[in-house]
């Protein structure tokens, strides 16, 4: 009997797998390894011996001493959290409403389009290195924007004509510090949302004219549910671009320990960081997820 020929289907399966096996490799080698090696060293010891590394299981003593001993972790870990906690919707807000902007159809938009990609070059380069370092600026970039935002706008006084409690002035001053850091990662986020605008079928804002809608209820009732999964999309990647930011103290902590051979305590730091970091991420795309994408579907 002849042997059937694989049909179209079974082929496609056969390529895409010949495709993607580098990835595989990849992703076994380099990622999947490494991170159980990791969990290893977070509840062992290290001693590298001349030729050898001897490994001595310890239990939760790296993980006791980063929660208990260590006297910068804690406090870098609620700084860090506190930093994403105003940086993210900022972020997300502005870029939004400079998509919005940039998505019009008007006469020079591709330029504008350029000047605002700029900052992710700016920002990934030897120019913002200057900046945040300039004039004694530390690893947490609140250097030259900082002082620069204090000149400008005095919150203290504001506040205190207001009659404002004076805790509420710091983080109004925080926001400020940290505004044109927050202008400067906003660059991708806002490619990402103008791909996702451009996406919407014209015929739903031409039944939104035909209904007589407003701009607003326009955006609320089609921009903002057509965008769910760019909306998902662009606040994974601001996430992850927080967290993993130089500018984390509990990040560049870590990497300095792992420079210096300590690895044990360097992970214990990484993972209790990842598990913090996951758990806020949760209760951000929980509620999102139920209340939102669900009901836009």
């Amino acid at each position: 009997m002849k042997k059937s020929r694989p049909g179209v289907e079974r082929l496609k399966a056969r390529y895409g797998l010949m495709f993607v096996a580098p990835f595989i490799f990849g992703l076994s080698v380099f990622f999947v390894f490494p991170l159980f090696q990791s969990i290893r060293f977070m509840f062992s010891d290290l001693e590298f011996i001349p030729g050898s590394t001897k490994i001595t299981w310890t239990g939760l003593k790296n993980i006791k001493y980063v929660l208990l001993e260590d006297p910068n972790f804690t406090k870098n870990l609620l700084k860090g959290l506190s930093t994403f906690l105003y940086s993210f919707p900022l972020i997300m807000v502005i870029s939004l409403i400079m998509a919005l902007i940039l998505a019009q159809n008007f006469k020079g938009r591709i330029i504008f389009r350029g000047i605002s990609f700029m900052t992710v070059i700016i920002a990934s380069g030897v120019v913002i290195e200057f900046l945040l370092y300039y004039q004694g600026a530390d690893v947490t970039g609140a250097g030259v924007e900082a002082s620069i935002m204090e000149e400008m706008i005095n919150v203290d006084s504001i506040l205190k004509v207001l009659g404002l409690p004076a805790e509420i002035s710091k983080y109004f001053q925080a926001v400020l510090n940290s505004i044109m850091t927050v202008i400067w990662n906003s660059g991708i986020q806002t490619l990402l949302f103008i791909s996702g605008l451009q996406s919407i079928p014209d015929q739903m804002y031409e039944v939104t004219k035909v209904e007589g809608a407003t701009k607003w209820e326009e955006f609320w009732f089609v921009t903002f549910p057509m965008l769910s999964k760019i909306l998902v999309l662009v606040s994974v990647f601001t996430a992850v671009d927080l967290f993993t930011s130089k500018t984390d103290r509990v990040v560049s902590n870590a990497y300095n320990m792992m420079q210096s051979q300590n690895y044990n305590e360097s992970t214990a730091m990484l993972w209790i960081y990842f598990l913090a970091v996951g758990a806020v991420v949760a209760i951000i795309f929980v509620p999102f997820n139920k209340y939102c994408l669900k009901r836009w579907e």
